[in-house]
């Protein structure tokens, strides 16, 4: 009886001994909260390649801690996105979130992330409050806000010269907040905004603005769109006879995935954005050749973005050695991180945005090309952060 006790205490005793190795070892959860349907479908899917490719870099691990990953198709959908991000936060349990593209569907998933206080890498939405009003100690970007394209726009314009300029979007904050830049930029180097035209979210019927801005014959037209709306108006702005008299200045989103559907159209539009198809760096020129090896299929910013957010994250592990639980010092080495990027290395402002160059490229074929940097280590402002 003694020996049957005394095996039983040896058992228990080697049970606790190795509780704390086994947590220490678990997978972190990784949850994506990202489109895997619809309109940004294909960007969704190119974030989620760049991440994992970043990973399997490693070893398929980060500082030595292995992954599982959760997955959410986010839908684009601001009024799903609160049911959604808590699937992983309270159904799942994840550590981190990853995720989004909709900048309406971040901001849902940004007091969600807020109030539960789960990490949460943002590796797209350019939403300016994501690192404004709602900042957290816990909320970080690893692409852009959405005024920094378009300040840089906005620089671009008034430095070749340009006095009278006319900005047209569609009517939501992406839009507003990207134009908001373009503004700030411009009036600094002395340019006037005669006026803002925009069009409800995602209509596509241009013409009677066009109209307006064949009448009042401003000196550059700044326009932010996407997607399928990027390639109609490109192409309606072609048709109507203005490309030749009156040049366009876009962010970089208007000509970024949307160059072969808009043909001869897009060729010689100048446009701003943190990375460029033909960076031609040792580091980019490597994280290309990974990612076509990997995935048969040319990287894109969305890519990058994944891919710098799996390294932002590996930047805090490493520094806890994979503990999660030491949060405080793991946020803090992220919040200090020098990303070591294809776009170009870059570190975080105090709200957690990227402090990055932000290029001039010119479309050119099938291709955004690099032609300088319009504005270096760009930081955004931060207005409302309270951290």
């Amino acid at each position: 009886m003694n020996r049957r006790f005394t095996l039983v205490a040896a058992a228990l005793a080697a049970a606790f001994a190795t509780t704390p190795l086994m947590a220490q070892q678990a997978p972190l959860k990784v949850g994506f909260m990202l489109p895997a349907t619809g309109t940004f479908a294909a960007l969704g899917e190119m974030i989620e390649k760049g991440f994992k490719l970043h990973v399997q870099e490693q070893g398929g691990k980060l500082a030595g801690r292995e992954l599982q990953y959760f997955k959410v198709d986010d839908e684009s959908d601001p009024s799903k996105a609160t049911d959604n991000v808590n699937k992983l936060i309270k159904r799942d349990q994840v550590d981190v979130i990853v995720g989004t593209v909709h900048s309406g569907v971040a901001l849902a998933m940004a007091r969600a992330a807020k109030e539960s206080n789960t990490m949460l890498i943002v590796p797209n939405a350019g939403a300016d409050a994501i690192t404004g009003a709602q900042c957290a100690p816990n909320i970080f970007r690893s692409s852009f806000s959405n005024w920094q394209p378009g300040y840089a726009a906005g620089v671009v314009a008034a430095q070749k010269g340009y006095k009278r300029a006319m900005t047209i979007t569609w009517n939501y904050a992406a839009g507003q907040e990207t134009v908001k830049g373009f503004n700030e930029g411009f009036e600094k180097g002395g340019g006037k905004v005669m006026k803002e035209l925009s069009l409800p979210f995602p209509n596509v019927e241009f013409q009677a603005l066009l109209t307006e801005i064949a009448a009042q014959k401003p000196d550059v037209v700044f326009a932010f769109f996407a997607g399928g709306g990027a390639v109609k108006f490109v192409k309606d702005y072609d048709a109507a006879g203005l490309k030749k008299g009156i040049p366009l200045v876009a962010s970089g989103f208007l000509t970024d995935g949307t160059l072969e559907a808009q043909g001869a159209s897009a060729q010689g539009i100048l446009s701003t954005l943190h990375y460029a198809d033909n960076l031609d760096t040792p580091r980019n020129n490597a994280f290309r050749k990974s990612f076509a090896l990997a995935y048969k299929a040319n990287a894109d910013v969305y890519a990058v973005q994944g891919y710098d957010a799996a390294q932002l994250l590996g930047a805090g592990l490493a520094a806890v050695k994979g503990d999660f639980a030491k949060r405080e010092p793991m946020l803090a080495a992220m919040k200090k991180a020098s990303i070591d990027s294809p776009r170009g290395k870059f570190t975080l402002s105090p709200q957690h945005n990227p402090v990055q160059d932000i290029f001039l490229r010119e479309a050119k074929g099938t291709n955004n090309e690099y032609r300088g940097v319009a504005v270096k280590a760009l930081a955004d402002p931060g207005r409302g952060c309270r951290m």
